[in-house]
């Protein structure tokens, strides 16, 4: 078999197609997520804690973001990151809480998928033996 063939029947089969499918839907819900953490759940915590933005909370670890921080204390973690290294804190717990309920969703997306897969599954009958049967015929025939 030659390998061009041999690569039309891989990528022409369902899995290869519905793997394509997955990754692409899961791009653009993971685009979702982000949006919706980013934009609706951490800008309300960020008025709690402080005008700055929950992401941009960060420790800088040089004395040359440190002295550039004293002198611009609304600096923002990409500003900070251009001075130096800093410890975005913020930033991680941001995409730990993207993918958490990101993790959630598809939880629940597979979970619902299986309860409709299980109802979907029809429990076949068990086989009759074959003696139960032929007894069967057996006394039919003998009643006609």
């Amino acid at each position: 078999m030659s390998f061009v063939k041999e690569f039309k029947e891989f990528a022409v089969k369902g899995n290869v197609i519905d793997l394509a499918v997955g990754v692409i839907i899961g791009g653009a819900f993971g685009k979702i997520v982000t949006s919706m953490v980013n934009d609706l759940i951490m800008p309300p915590i960020s008025l709690l804690i402080g005008d700055k933005g929950f992401a941009n909370f960060y420790i800088p670890l040089s004395d040359k973001v440190r002295e550039f921080v004293a002198t611009n204390p609304a600096a923002s973690l990409e500003d900070a990151r251009k001075m130096g290294p800093v410890f975005a804190w913020g930033n991680f717990v941001t995409e730990v809480i993207n993918f958490l309920i990101l993790a959630m969703i598809i939880f629940l997306m597979v979970k619902a998928i299986n309860k409709m897969k299980r109802k979907q599954e029809v429990v076949a009958p068990a086989p009759v033996p074959t003696e139960v049967l032929l007894t069967e015929i057996r006394d039919l025939l003998k009643n006609k």
